[in-house]
């Protein structure tokens, strides 16, 4: 038979590791985040550089996608720390500096921002794929 050990261990307290408004804030982040898609970025890299001008109804959901792809891309990015190569940290500034670039009224000056938008986002890319952080997409 073994001897019980009457003594009481003191427990340690539990801390949650985050308070409620972090975990709400995260919660928030979770549920906007969206997954890489690479068939829906070279889609729309290949709409936007094609010969064909996108129809002007599109332009503004284009440019908000390709926005949407860079910010992805360059996120990608950073966590593989990939901008310590020379090139990729160009790019990654590039796509961001166009990123924050409104897009124009002016019909013209539009699509010349969306082929802009498109040329970094693919840029990008073949940036990541070069430095091994994604597999080549098609």
């Amino acid at each position: 038979m073994t001897a019980t050990r009457d003594r009481a261990r003191p427990a340690v307290t539990w801390t949650p590791p985050l308070d409620s408004e972090a975990l709400s804030h995260l919660l928030t982040k979770i549920h906007a985040w969206e997954a890489y898609d690479g068939e829906a970025l070279l889609d729309d890299v290949a709409t936007v550089l094609d010969e064909v001008i996108p129809e002007e109804e599109h332009v503004e959901d284009l440019a908000e996608r390709l926005r949407s792809h860079l910010q992805r891309l360059v996120h990608i990015a950073v966590a593989a720390e990939t901008e310590r190569d020379e090139q990729t940290a160009r790019v990654i500034e590039q796509a961001r500096a166009v990123r924050a670039k409104a897009l124009p009224g002016d019909p013209r000056k539009a699509v010349g921002h969306l082929r802009r938008l498109g040329w970094t986002v693919n840029e990008l890319m073949e940036r990541l794929v070069a430095t091994r952080c994604l597999k080549e997409a098609a």
